[in-house]
């Protein structure tokens, strides 16, 4: 029966121990904002082609020659 208890009470010690350990142990995550600007450098390059396509009596209206404009 003694020696029972002294099982019991080294595994409270054991434990406690663990406990302790476990809370010294606690992780920390810190997320800061940096003192520097953020620069951000983009090269856009943006090319465009208009098709378009007239029939030629519409063409011809439009063109000079015809007093229209």
């Amino acid at each position: 029966m003694r020696r029972r208890v002294w099982l019991i009470s080294v595994e409270l010690l054991m434990s406690g121990a663990l406990l302790i350990s476990l809370g010294a142990c606690t992780p920390r995550v810190e997320v800061a904002p940096s003192d520097k600007p953020i620069t951000i450098n983009l090269n856009v390059k943006i090319d465009h082609e208009i098709r378009l396509k007239v029939d030629k009596e519409l063409d011809d209206v439009i063109s000079k020659d015809s007093g229209l404009f």
